[in-house]
């Protein structure tokens, strides 16, 4: 069978790529598989006679509220990871007792193609996402009235990670009921395990990324803007990698600002001037067909750490390490063990990553609770690690003064704490430093590649090479 993913896989109608050098994805061999397995599973959990038709509903066009503006579309990711559709609108359907599949996709006025261009037929969008057939939305009804399913699956579940709900569709049809129970575990659980063509699509994410990270690290200087930095990863990943979208909203944090984990919103869009003495830190990561990176760095402004941030810096660079080397299948990702870590540590020390940043699946039916701790209650995932879990290590240092603060005036935690020590850290902001790493039977890979030893910061920031 020929390769779903690579640089070099033939370039069909269904393959996806963004030109030359950029990574092809074989559609209709990548959902293929995915389908196989989710369908495999499914039939494992669904006694024959009441196997239906898997149903989906894509993602709806937007508009910026009352105007005619839309944002840039971004496929819902269930959709998205059994069928691959890119555009809005759209429905599929997969029968589980057969694995035949049908798309549908909105029948538009020939109107449309003086804004958008060709407008393709039922059969170009077959060819382009290797199902079996495509009908017009409008015909969908009928259709499924014709196939006569015992229920449609539908999606019906909470994200633990967000905890909002996915809401099932509308009945398409009269006559035929809707099933809610089965298909959000089970399709949610497959996303935890990526295959290998997932993987090799988050190394590329991963390898474009740490690029545009290292090209951040050379454009900094005492006096630009964190924005210059965001705009430089950003121009990096597109021009060189094809890769049009951030996964997330860039954190460009210098100073101070490395202390707010989800800084770069709109209220603050890293619009502070980078000064010498300073630490940045940058969390960036690059979207590949949807599947992306997530990588922090953090450098000295200037190009050299103060002993003071060498000290924090090594710190962090040690848990890192220290994490890497304890994962490897049967390990729980509960490695914390002091409470007081919160203080300098408030979010997770990872999370799952694929198709969106925090990815589904971390406390499923059945698996370990959410510990209520100080800590652990930030952690995403209490599962054990298995192989084809792709998995975030950030684990960082961060001197915030909203939780400092009130923490030296506590007895019951001041006790822990040196007020000078401290006091003086203060306006460091923070340390983090966050690698993509993949459960392997043996252990543990990082698909990130950046520099990472402070002499290995200080040399590319002096102008050395580095291969990512």
């Amino acid at each position: 069978m020929a390769s779903a993913v690579g640089l070099d896989v033939p370039i069909g109608p269904d393959t996806y790529h963004m030109g030359p050098g950029t990574l092809r994805i074989s559609r209709k061999a990548l959902h293929g598989k995915l389908r196989s397995r989710l369908l495999e599973r499914l039939r494992a959990a669904i006694p024959e006679e009441k196997r239906g038709l898997v149903f989906l509903e894509g993602g709806k066009t937007k508009h910026l509220y009352s105007s005619d503006g839309e944002p840039l579309f971004r496929q819902e990711a269930y959709m998205h990871y059994v069928f691959g559709v890119q555009e809005e609108d759209c429905y599929g359907a997969m029968c589980v007792k057969t694995g035949r599949t049908v798309l549908f996709m909105p029948r538009l006025p020939d109107s449309y193609a003086v804004w958008m261009g060709h407008l393709k037929t039922p059969d170009e969008f077959r060819s382009k996402y290797g199902v079996d057939a495509v009908h017009y939305v409008d015909e969908m009804p009928a259709t499924l009235a014709e196939l006569k399913p015992a229920c449609l699956h539908v999606l019906f579940g909470v994200n633990s990670d967000s905890g909002l709900t996915v809401a099932p569709p509308p009945p398409p049809v009269e006559g035929i009921p809707l099933e809610t129970e089965t298909l959000f575990d089970v399709i949610t659980e497959c996303r935890v395990f990526k295959t290998p063509e997932e993987i090799e699509i988050i190394r590329y994410a991963n390898r474009i990324g740490s690029a545009g990270h290292v090209a951040m690290m050379r454009a900094c200087r005492p006096g630009i803007m964190e924005y210059k930095l965001e705009s430089t990863f950003l121009h990096h990943c597109y021009s060189e990698g094809g890769s049009r979208c951030a996964l997330y909203t860039p954190i460009a944090a210098s100073g101070p600002n490395a202390a707010i984990l989800h800084y770069g919103h709109a209220c603050a869009p890293n619009d502070r001037q980078l000064s010498a003495g300073e630490l940045a830190l940058l969390d960036c990561g690059c979207e590949y067909y949807l599947y992306g990176s997530d990588i922090t760095t953090t450098w000295p402004v200037d190009g050299k750490f103060t002993p003071q941030q060498r000290a924090v810096y090594d710190a962090v660079l040690a848990a890192h390490r220290d994490v890497k080397a304890a994962m490897k299948p049967g390990v729980a990702w509960t490695m914390l063990e002091a409470d007081i870590g919160a203080l300098f540590m408030p979010h997770g020390l990872g999370h799952f990553l694929g198709i969106n940043t925090h990815d589904v699946g971390g406390y499923p039916p059945g698996g370990p609770p959410r510990s209520t701790r100080p800590g652990y209650r930030s952690l995403r995932t209490a599962r054990v690690l298995q192989p084809g879990m792709v998995i975030t290590v950030e684990p960082g240092c961060y001197f915030n003064p909203s939780l400092l603060k009130p923490a030296l005036e506590d007895p019951a935690k001041s006790r822990f704490l040196v007020r000078e020590a401290v006091e003086a850290h203060l306006g460091m902001g923070g340390v983090r430093l966050e690698d993509n790493v993949v459960v392997t039977e043996g252990g543990a890979e990082s698909l990130t590649h950046v520099p990472r030893t402070v002499e290995e910061v200080e040399a590319v920031m002096a102008g050395g090479t580095w291969e990512a």
